[in-house]
């Protein structure tokens, strides 16, 4: 059986998604990453894009903007459910732990492809435009807030239209 890691995509909201997976390509504040089983453990911060998980050949598209991505190894669990039995002897007699990767996306934002139907992307194409307009009034007070606004707009529109040909799993 092949390794997997443990995904896990979590908002201030709600738990996302969360499922094992054969890798992972997030957008760091770095560039691209691709994270597969055994990767060392890394944080970086997250940059707004798409968040894409392959699993048996399937690629499964998230919209994501802002936040962390922490990648570090955990115990695995033994059949028994025990934390503590996760070790095993080898052939020499050595005695090895198990451990598994896991990844764990912080978003401010994330969303799967198949949530952004085309009246939700013609909304936030509006919205956009209206954060622009809004930002251009120097008088407006909570910049961040329109900024922030604006980018998660930005991002469903470029990630729906980047995935609206392509096959993923729902």
């Amino acid at each position: 059986m092949a390794k997997k890691l443990k995904l896990k995509i979590i908002t201030p909201e709600k738990l996302v998604f969360e499922e094992e997976v054969n890798q992972v390509t997030f957008p760091s504040t770095e560039g691209e990453l691709t994270v597969l089983p055994d990767h060392i453990p890394l944080i970086a911060g997250l940059a707004s894009g798409d968040v894409v998980a392959v699993t048996n050949g399937e690629h499964i598209p998230m919209a994501v903007a802002g936040g962390f991505v922490e990648v570090h190894p955990v115990r695995s669990l033994s059949r028994g459910g025990t934390a503590g039995a996760s070790e095993h002897q080898t052939s020499n007699g050595v005695k090895e732990e198990k451990y598994t990767t896991e990844v764990v996306i912080m978003a401010d934002f994330a969303e799967h492809v198949s949530e952004l139907s085309e009246a939700a992307i013609e909304k936030a194409k509006a919205r956009a435009e209206e954060l622009r307009k809004q930002m251009e009034n120097k008088e407006v007070v909570d910049y961040e807030h329109f900024a922030a606004e604006l980018e998660r707009s930005l991002t469903r529109v470029k990630i729906s239209d980047k995935w609206r040909t392509k096959k993923y799993r729902k």
